[in-house]
C-alpha cells in the first residue's frame, strides 16, 4: 500500500530526496557524517509526502512544496537524533542509532544544526504565515517531549495525559505537513482547515499504532526493539489501559516495571495486555482516527492524489512496522 501512496508524487519525492542530501552541506565534517547516516538510514518519510500530496491535491502551480516537504524532514530527523538520546535507544529503523554509533553530545548538537537548517529554508520561502506554523509546531514538539520525560515512570498518567502528549510530539507535525502543502497550493480556508485536520488524525493513528507495535510487532520488521517504551518506562496507551482494567495482580506486575524500567517480565506484561483488551482499545481508536482523517477528504476535488491521501489514512492503521 505505502507504494501507491508515494506512485502520485514519484517525481517530487525523489527531487525532494535529492535536496535534503543537498541541505546536509557543513564545514564541519562530523555534521555531514552524521547528518547522512540518519537521513540514508531511509524510512517512509510520511511527513514530507503529505506535504507533496497535499499541496498537489491542492494544484500548487510552483516548486516551493520541495524545499517545505525537506523542512519537515529535516524537523523530524532533529527530534529523531533527539529523542534517542533522550530515550537512549540503540536501535533506529534497524541500524544503531546515531549516538550509540558516534556519542551523545554529537547527536544532540548535529540535531541543533538540522533544525536551525531547517529555518534556514524556511526563510528562503518567504511566507510569513507558514513560518508562524513551523515555529509553533516545533516550540509544541519540545513541550511534547519535556511532557513525556515528566511522564516516564510515573503509573498515574491517564488516557488524557497521553492523548495530549502523543498530539504534541508526533500528530502536530503530520498537521503542520499538511496545512503548509495547502497553504503553499493557495488552497481556500475550508481545504486547508480539511487537510490540517487530516493530519492532526493521521498522525495521532499512527502513533497509536507505533505504541501498539511496541508489544505486538517485529523487531526486524520495526527497526527497533520490542519493549523499548517499557524499558523506557513510558506509560504508553495500551500499558494504561491494561492498568485500568485488568486485574489487581495485572496492575501491579505493569506498575512496578514502568517504575523501574525493566523488561524481566515483558512477556507477561505483553500477554496482560493483549489479554485485558489493552492493544485492541488502542486499535478501535487508531480506527476512529483514520476514519475521522478519510472524512476530512470530502472537502478536496477527487484525484489520484486524494485518493493517496486515503491509502494514507488506511496504512497508518495497517502497517506491520
Amino acid at each position: 500500500m505505502y507504494e501507491s501512496i508515494r506512485a502520485p508524487v514519484e517525481d517530487d519525492f525523489e527531487a525532494v530526496n535529492q535536496f535534503v542530501i543537498d541541505q546536509l552541506y557543513s564545514n564541519v565534517s562530523l555534521v555531514e557524517s552524521i547528518g547522512h547516516y540518519i537521513v540514508a538510514a531511509g524510512g517512509k518519510r510520511m511527513r514530507p509526502v503529505l506535504v507533496l500530496l497535499s499541496s498537489r491535491a491542492c494544484d500548487i502551480d510552483n516548486d516551493d512544496h520541495l524545499p517545505m516537504a525537506g523542512v519537515i524532514e529535516f524537523i523530524h530527523t532533529a527530534t529523531l537524533l533527539h529523542d534517542d538520546v533522550v530515550d537512549m535507544s540503540t536501535l533506529r529503523r534497524g541500524r544503531p542509532t546515531a549516538n550509540s554509533q558516534w556519542n551523545n553530545p554529537s547527536s544532540v548538537l548535529v540535531g541543533d544544526f538540522i533544525y536551525s537548517r531547517a529555518f534556514q529554508i524556511l526563510v528562503s520561502l518567504q511566507n510569513m504565515r507558514i513560518m508562524q506554523i513551523m515555529a509553533d509546531t516545533t516550540n509544541r514538539i519540545a513541550e511534547g517531549e519535556v511532557l513525556q520525560l515528566l511522564n516516564k515512570h510515573n503509573v498515574e498518567v491517564s488516557e488524557a495525559d497521553y492523548m495530549r502528549v502523543i498530539h504534541n510530539k508526533t500528530a502536530i507535525l503530520f498537521e503542520a505537513a499538511a496545512q503548509c502543502g495547502a497553504i503553499l497550493a493557495g488552497a481556500g480556508e475550508h481545504i486547508e482547515d480539511a487537510l490540517r485536520r487530516f493530519g492532526l488524525h493521521v498522525g495521532t493513528a499512527f502513533q497509536l499504532i507505533d505504541d501498539v507495535l511496541d508489544y505486538e510487532g517485529d523487531s526486524e520488521k520495526l527497526g527497533k526493539n520490542i519493549g523499548d517504551d517499557l524499558a523506557e518506562g513510558k506509560p504508553t496507551l495500551p500499558l494504561i489501559y491494561a492498568m485500568q482494567h485488568g486485574s489487581e495482580t495485572d496492575a501491579s506486575l505493569i506498575a512496578g516495571s514502568l517504575k523501574t524500567g525493566g523488561l524481566e517480565s515483558l512477556e507477561k506484561i505483553i500477554a496482560v495486555v493483549q489479554e485485558s483488551g489493552g492493544l485492541s482499545y488502542t486499535r478501535k481508536l487508531a480506527q476512529e482516527q483514520a476514519e475521522k482523517a478519510i472524512a476530512c477528504l470530502e472537502a478536496l476535488p477527487e484525484s489520484s492524489y486524494r485518493t493517496a491521501l486515503d491509502s494514507m489514512a488506511r496504512f497508518s492503521i495497517e502497517r506491520v512496522s
